[in-house]
């Protein structure tokens, strides 16, 4: 089911964009008609659909959260008119995107969640290797999570890219940080870049100081999709074997030069501290 993984990841990154099924099967490398028959088989539905649905939820959440320009929602949505637009929402929901906005929630609506994939066997892992980092200053969008809920990110990183991209200083390297973790095991994902300093950002955006410190790294080959794979190799099976002690301190991935948006495809490194 990996070219329905990557068809999935796809799709959560790039909804916003015009897509068709032959893009989105051409990333996830196979015809348009093999990913006709794999994409139902895990979801339960089709492409087309899972992606009109993941389109009209994000809008639902947006038009609830107050969202002032109904037009630029649509525009968000891959939608290229106020018309089409409200069409599509009205066949999903049954109610037009002016009453979602006036309600103020999105309660009863028939919302379509990314899906979340199943967890697959461990991966072969090149052994990880000791680094030392400097302070690092984060800025970009965050975002809560449960372990459950993680598909989301693909998804977070688009909106970082459509309503914050101006307000970054353009990098060749992203950072995904998890922090601020709870009890429960919730936890803070920030997508963003390094920054020089913190003054003149826009508030909106999620800071986060990451003092010097010794990690351990990891490096996941391949498709994005398969990165839950590696961090759970990573994490249950390397670094119980290793003696190493993971520090109560925010990990991030990292997303270097080589690593294609677009499609997926680069290796990601894992960042993990460790106590000093």
């Amino acid at each position: 089911m990996a070219a329905a993984e990557k068809a999935l990841w796809f799709i959560e990154s790039h909804y916003s964009e015009d897509l068709s099924l032959g893009r989105i099967a051409e990333v996830a490398g196979v015809s348009p008609f093999h990913l006709a028959r794999l994409f139902p088989a895990m979801t339960g539905c089709s492409v087309v659909r899972y992606l009109r649905g993941r389109r009209m939820t994000e809008a639902a959440r947006r038009l609830a959260g107050g969202a002032p320009d109904i037009l630029e929602v649509a525009m968000a949505s891959g939608y290229g008119s106020h018309e089409a637009f409200t069409r599509a929402f009205g066949e999903q929901f049954g109610l037009s995107p002016a009453s979602v906005r006036e309600r103020g929630s999105v309660a009863g609506l028939a919302l379509v969640e990314p899906w979340r994939t199943a967890d697959g066997v461990h991966v072969t892992l090149n052994e990880p290797r000791l680094a030392h980092d400097d302070t690092r200053l984060i800025a970009g969008l965050g975002c809560r999570y449960t372990s459950d809920t993680t598909q989301g990110i693909p998804a977070q990183w688009q909106r970082l890219s459509l309503h914050f991209a101006g307000a970054l200083p353009k990098r060749h390297t992203a950072f995904g940080v998890c922090c601020n973790s709870d009890d429960e095991g919730n936890f803070e994902y920030i997508a963003g870049v390094d920054v020089p300093g913190f003054g003149g950002l826009d508030p909106a955006l999620s800071t986060l100081r990451l003092p010097a410190r010794e990690y351990v790294v990891a490096t996941h080959h391949g498709h994005i999709s398969d990165i839950r794979r590696t961090w759970q190799t990573f994490v249950n099976d390397w670094l119980p074997r290793s003696g190493l002690q993971v520090a109560d301190a925010p990990d991030f991935e990292k997303y270097g030069i080589d690593f294609d948006d677009i499609t997926g495809s680069g290796d990601v490194e894992i960042w993990l501290p460790l106590q000093s």
